[in-house]
């Protein structure tokens, strides 16, 4: 196991110019690793016996110039790819896309805008003041024992307003849009993927942007994710009429609704494997145009399950209808991910902010001016700047803390019994959770180092911890 943690965290090494850098990156992604609780990187130091004068060293880090981040996302690409068990569906390798949102009270936090929910979970706002997300996985495993790993989170919104600055890495596309541009990025390492994404993907932009990636020859990625209920597609246009004018682009239009009842005849039973049990299902596939001067022909396939209707849709027409119903059963993998990466990893508990960025009011007018908007001089840009790098940095090393978690449980799932690790009301029949390894670690990962002084990541948490050594001591004992 330490082996295997330690072959994936060597192999960033070339990403950082300083050694001192690389170092840090290390401790700290074990780190997350072992937290036991989510109180900022203090957590680290207690967990791993540093010395309390690391602190300021590791917060100088995520604002350091010694690496990029986006050498470390490819890197990460990579690394997954070489280590990782992932999953295949007929050749293609599987994304999953989705969005998150954080809700954030610092008020000198860069990003921080409203954000509204929808959400029919009622312990949640309607309303909240943080930050929109962009999180992207790859499925690895097997059907039994699933896991999507994170590949990259990054912040989606709320910094369109520093795109015209220098040196400002910031798209002024939208969520949807982004979400596809993240995907063909890791597309360019896995090869040809399938993107899975929730309903509010289906969009003409989302498509028009899929068709341009695709046109470039790098790598080919499809789409398959829900259309609304109210979603209206077109059928092929008929021959051409004799006489002036253009030809039609489409045919008559299509209510996907109304399928349900005029051709629910036309409806064919089956029996699938849908969130890990057994169900009967109707279904009707049907090849129509979709999108407003668009007209792209997408693959609907209309489903009916204990009551309830859902239609999706697939860029791919090779895809069966069974398929495309199975692989976008796989997509809730992203929102478990999103769960370990709260509650266990602490992804989201960052709190980088600076001075220099203008307070946010949570009642500001429509017509007044965004926080960053009244950034003025080019040195409070630059720290603005930096503090947004530090907040993907901080997404950037859960991701990786999160993917060796759940890489662990795949390859050493034969080894462990999860009642033997911790007491679990309900065993688990798959593999170990997350949380069972982290817990594991906890108990056992200074007696792990203490065998294997040979490794690098034991070399360097040493260097890292108290001069006295008596804590590293009792727990190696």
């Amino acid at each position: 196991m330490m082996n295997f943690i330690e072959i994936v965290l060597c192999h960033f090494e070339s990403c950082f110019s300083r050694k001192a850098a690389f170092r840090w990156f290390v401790t700290i992604t074990v780190g997350f690793m072992l937290r036991s609780d989510k109180l900022g990187l203090t957590s680290v130091i207690r967990d791993l016996a540093l010395s309390p004068g690391s602190y300021d060293s590791m917060l100088h880090f995520f604002r350091a110039s010694s690496w990029s981040l986006e050498d470390i996302r490819r890197r990460w690409f990579s690394a997954v790819m070489d280590h990782a068990p992932l999953y295949r569906e007929g050749g293609f390798h599987v994304l999953v896309g989705d969005g998150v949102k954080q809700s954030k009270e610092g008020r000198r936090m860069p990003g921080v805008k409203k954000l509204f929910q929808e959400s029919e979970n009622s312990a949640k706002p309607e309303y909240i003041h943080g930050h929109m997300f962009g999180g992207l996985g790859i499925l690895a495993g097997s059907v039994r024992s699933w896991a999507c790993i994170p590949l990259s989170i990054r912040l989606h919104d709320g910094l369109q307003a520093a795109r015209e600055w220098k040196d400002a890495a910031v798209s002024s596309s939208s969520h949807v849009i982004q979400m596809v541009e993240d995907a063909y990025q890791a597309a360019l390492t896995f090869g040809d993927c399938l993107l899975l994404l929730d309903r509010y993907f289906l969009t003409v932009p989302a498509l028009e942007k899929l068709k341009t990636l695709n046109s470039s020859g790098a790598a080919h990625m499809e789409i398959i994710t829900k259309a609304k209920k109210s979603c209206t597609a077109y059928e092929k246009p008929g021959p051409r009429k004799p006489g002036r004018g253009r030809p039609p682009k489409k045919g008559a239009a299509v209510r996907l609704k109304e399928l349900f009842t005029s051709q629910k005849e036309q409806f064919q039973d089956a029996e699938i494997e849908l969130y890990g049990k057994k169900e009967s299902i109707r279904y009707y596939c049907i090849d129509l145009l979709w999108g407003q001067k668009l007209y792209q022909e997408l693959r609907f396939v209309l489903v009916e399950m204990d009551g309830i209707q859902s239609i999706l849709a697939s860029t791919s027409l090779a895809l069966e209808p069974l398929s495309v119903i199975r692989l976008y059963s796989y997509r809730f993998r992203i929102e478990c991910t999103f769960r370990e990466l709260k509650q266990q990893v602490g992804a989201f508990c960052y709190h980088f902010w600076s001075k220099h960025m203008p307070k946010l009011s949570y009642y500001q007018k429509k017509d007044e001016p965004s926080p960053l908007e009244r950034v003025g001089n080019e040195k409070s840009r630059r720290k603005v700047l930096e503090t947004v790098r530090a907040i993907e940095m901080h997404m950037a090393l859960s991701c990786i803390a999160m993917g060796i978690l759940q890489s662990v449980s795949i390859r050493f799932a034969g080894e462990f019994h999860p009642g033997q690790i911790r007491y679990q009301r309900t065993p688990s029949r798959g593999r170990m959770s997350e949380a069972a390894v982290m817990h594991y670690l906890r108990k056992h990962f200074f007696r792990l180092l203490g065998k294997q002084p040979e490794l690098c990541i034991t070399q360097i948490i040493q260097e890292q911890q108290d001069e006295s050594g008596t804590y590293w001591g009792s727990r190696a004992s």
